[in-house]
């Protein structure tokens, strides 16, 4: 009943406030129109003016059973959608959304037809404009490859005057690897078998592409000559979804090439790429390379495939990885670090992990799972629901939104958390009669036997030798799942419980504790320790020399010929790249994540966060979990630079005041002497905006600072303006800092006034922002407008030796004095002790605060009425 009442908040307002745009923007409430919002780059690619959400989410509708506005949705996009726009578009992304959505909505169309109730007037329109759009994409595949280009115009095509495209020589693997599904589907559905050879043919060319060795493939391909244009392989973005249509398309459409190719597949997987619980890229033509030390959202998805597999165990072990990450982050980062730190910060709201759990349930039974979707529902609910929908994330860190609700959201995500929860009653037909695409629109399995017009020669074993034992973990699956154990699937987890919160300190090193086992792994970087002569030898035989520089910092040089043999330039290099991207790592560590001011006053009640830079002076928020919260007042001299003059309006207040004309320091003191509990500087560089600018950090004025105990934090011009602008309207305006936004209507109690027109409520949740990577340092404040920012120094410094050698320094930050360890341990500790903090400093007063007083559902419906009423007047201000 929640995920459909949650759905029924999305699905509302998109209707409301952005059909028939493509998306709904929720937190300005309207819809994006291509071409009449700044452009997001790639990103837009997805939206071709035809009612993309509306589309996407056809199927979604039957399966939570609401056949009359699905019959009502049908018959909008058969009357308003119009496929023939001057526009161009992402091949993948429209066909597992649109191509996929129409096929989808069809499917269930014509088998509520045939129950007799529902759609009796309905006579395949769905289809029609399904064939007319794979007619549309069909021009994209007019290549030597049968590859297809990454994007086309649905009106002229490709290599047309007028299209705007046809010039890209490159393409993802997934993006040509995804559509034998949908196109398949479409020629049974049709009979008109050219969409599924054109698919078959751009799989068939993948394949012969594969790296032999490892039979592996890349993650962007040349669409002309098929040479690898990235040699990297995983199984998140970029290749993740060709790996689950050639299995999918085996079980679809029956043909065991597909079986064949994928086991294949899977098998270089789980040998190269599965190191449990991970899932870590590595190089097609040395696999036993890492290619990189991170993990994308995207591979979320796995566990699932591993499920349809029948593979459960490895399945179990990521998706308990994944869900520690979540716990601790409260969604899954765009891409984590292998120790579990954030790498990027954003979460478009993204389904796998949904996906993954509710696979793993129907699989195991296990009511763990039900506690992960419930999980699932309450952070959505809790920091990601906003008046006109749910918003995606921009900083998982801070809680900071983005003005973006993805189609995906309505297609995936409340299709998967229903299905965890319902049980057969709630369902109006058999859902096993179906296969999901990558876009969890539903395909009938019957589809196998109709209109085969295909023939099913298997070019497959030509060129590979299969091991035959790969086959028994294969539907239907010859093995038995679990023994007659119900804690089988919790016995596999317990191990990894911890694994997030204890991934650092490490106690002892690889090499230490494979010391009588063997021969030792290669010395891996976050090991390495200069003072160890053992290592130094190890460096030694890897072509890897280690020079003392003046200035007391370490530099590695890597000469491969050097090296004893190959295979140890081979491990020279690996730890080279490792130790590049350990000393960048630490750079950024030293660097102080964001702060985040959110107004928490009426009419805000905490809705709207801004992202704010930190200050390397005064007290520090992080060490406050309950953060600090006041009133906000503008000082005179609004400078800062002199005593300030209206002391009594300042006392017990956070105090405003602008950039320039002396150091941050300085400003610090002088509001400490007038009373006030913390500083705000705003800046006075005109439009300047956390969207666009690296987080800015005040730095010292190269003195003791320690006398200022205040905390100072620095918001650029606009985040600046939306409280400057809601003091000129409200007059008394609260907020609350913290190193992370509390949960949001903090103030529930006190909603009970009429909101006002708001222009200023809409302006800040517009500008909800988050930091970006990069940061300035910045202690002087020159006169007038401009400021000099001093950038932190590169911590790479060059060798200048031969082209074969790569060098790190600043190996003093890595090199211990005692034990070895991994990323600073002080961080480390902390990481620890956090949920811990967490759960006696807020835990207990959000439980109070949502467990003791929640307002009846009436009174949260009627202040999000006046929260709307409120954007729409405010659709009239410019911002």
């Amino acid at each position: 009943n929640q995920v459909l009442e949650m759905f029924d908040h999305a699905y509302s307002n998109y209707m409301e406030h952005a059909y028939p745009a493509d998306e709904l923007m929720p937190l300005t409430c309207r819809g994006r129109v291509r071409g009449q919002e700044p452009s997001r780059g790639d990103v837009d690619d997805a939206l071709g003016k035809f009612s993309l959400t509306l589309i996407d989410t056809l199927d979604t509708l039957v399966v939570l059973n609401k056949t009359k506005e699905f019959e009502e949705a049908v018959k909008k996009v058969i009357k308003d959608v119009n496929l023939d726009n001057d526009i161009v578009v992402s091949v993948f992304e429209t066909n597992i959304r649109v191509l996929g959505g129409l096929l989808g909505g069809h499917s269930v169309a014509i088998m509520l037809k045939e129950k007799g109730e529902f759609m009796q007037w309905y006579s395949g329109e769905l289809l029609h404009m399904a064939k007319e759009l794979g007619y549309k994409l069909l021009p994209a595949f007019n290549t030597t490859s049968g590859l297809p280009y990454p994007r086309v115009n649905l009106k002229f095509g490709v290599r047309h005057p007028e299209a705007r495209t046809g010039t890209e020589t490159d393409t993802c693997t997934a993006c040509a690897g995804t559509l034998i599904l949908e196109f398949a589907a479409l020629s049974r559905f049709t009979g008109t078998s050219i969409f599924e050879e054109y698919a078959r043919k751009a799989l068939d060319f993948i394949w012969e592409k594969r790296q032999r060795s490892s039979n592996l493939v890349g993650v962007t391909i040349n669409i002309h000559t098929g040479d690898w244009v990235r040699k990297d392989s995983g199984v998140g973005a970029g290749i993740d979804s060709y790996y689950e249509y050639l299995l999918k398309a085996y079980v679809l459409l029956g043909d065991d090439s597909f079986l064949e190719r994928f086991n294949t597949h899977y098998d270089a997987i789980m040998r190269y790429i599965s190191q449990p619980p991970l899932l870590l890229d590595v190089h097609i033509h040395k696999p036993m390379l890492n290619a990189r030390t991170w993990m994308d959202s995207l591979l979320a998805f796995f566990p699932g495939l591993q499920v349809l597999k029948g593979d459960i165990r490895p399945a179990i072990e990521t998706h308990e990885m994944l869900y520690q990450v979540i716990k601790k982050h409260n969604f899954l980062p765009e891409a984590f670090t292998t120790d579990f730190r954030v790498h990027w910060a954003q979460h478009p709201l993204r389904p796998e992990f949904a996906e993954s759990t509710y696979f793993l349930y129907k699989a195991t039974g296990d009511p763990y799972y039900l506690e992960v979707g419930k999980t699932l529902i309450e952070n959505l609910n809790k920091y990601a629901r906003v008046p006109c929908g749910f918003a995606a994330m921009k900083d998982v860190r801070t809680g900071s939104h983005e003005d973006r609700m993805d189609s995906f959201f309505l297609a995936e995500m409340f299709k998967y958390l229903y299905l965890l929860f319902a049980d057969k009653e709630d369902m109006i037909f058999d859902i096993e009669d179906y296969i999901f695409t990558t876009e969890a629109h539903l395909l009938p399995l019957w589809l196998s036997t109709t209109n085969q017009t295909i023939s099913k020669k298997n070019t497959t074993t030509e060129f590979t030798e299969l091991d035959d034992s790969n086959f028994d973990w294969t539907c239907p699956n010859t093995q038995i799942l679990f023994p007659n154990d119900p804690m089988f699937a919790q016995s596999i987890r317990e191990p990894l419980k911890n694994v997030v919160d204890k991934s650092c300190p490490r106690g002892i090193s690889r090499a230490e504790e494979s010391l009588g086992s063997g021969p030792k792994p290669p010395l891996r970087a976050r090991d390495f320790m200069a003072s160890n002569p053992e290592h130094l030898e190890i460096l030694k035989k890897m072509g890897v020399s280690l020079i003392h520089l003046k200035d007391g910092r370490v530099q590695l040089v890597q000469h491969a010929v050097q090296a004893a043999s190959s295979l140890d330039a081979e491990d020279g290099l690996r730890f080279m790249q490792e130790m590049i991207e350990l000393s960048s790592q630490q750079q950024k560590e030293q660097q102080l994540p964001p702060r985040a001011v959110q107004i928490v006053s009426h009419p805000f009640f905490g809705r709207v966060v801004l992202t704010a830079g930190p200050a390397q002076f005064g007290m520090d928020l992080s060490k406050h979990k309950a953060g600090t919260r006041g009133f906000v007042a503008t000082i005179k001299p609004y400078n800062g630079c002199s005593e300030i003059t209206n002391p009594e309006e300042v006392k017990e207040k956070i105090a405003l005041m602008q950039r320039g004309q002396c150091m941050f320091a300085e400003k610090a003191r002088n509001i400490q002497k007038a009373g006030a509990i913390v500083g705000i500087v705003i800046d006075d560089n005109e439009g300047s905006s956390s969207d666009t600018a690296p987080l800015f950090q005040m730095a010292g004025d190269g003195k003791n600072t320690d006398d200022i105990t205040i905390p100072m934090l620095f918001l650029f011009n606009k985040e600046g303006n939306i409280i400057l602008d809601a003091i000129r309207e409200y007059e008394t305006v609260e907020v609350l800092l913290s190193d992370k936004a509390k949960d949001r209507d903090l103030e529930v109690d006190n909603m009970d006034q009429k909101l006002s027109e708001n222009d200023s409520q809409k302006q800040s949740s517009e500008e909800t922002t988050s930091a970006s990577q990069g940061v300035g340092l910045a202690s002087e404040e020159p006169e007038g407008g401009d400021s000099s920012d001093v950038v932190q120094p590169d911590p790479l410094s060059p060798a200048p030796a031969d082209s074969d050698s790569v060098s790190t320094s600043n190996q003093d930050s890595y090199v211990p004095d005692t034990e070895a360890s991994s990323i600073p341990e002080p961080e480390c500790a902390q990481a620890d002790n956090q949920p811990q903090e967490q759960k006696t400093d807020t835990e207990s007063d959000s439980k109070a605060n949502w467990d003791n007083k929640v307002p009846p559902m009436e009174s949260i419906l009627a202040d999000w009425n006046e929260d709307i009423e409120a954007f729409e007047m405010m659709e009239k201000d410019e911002l």
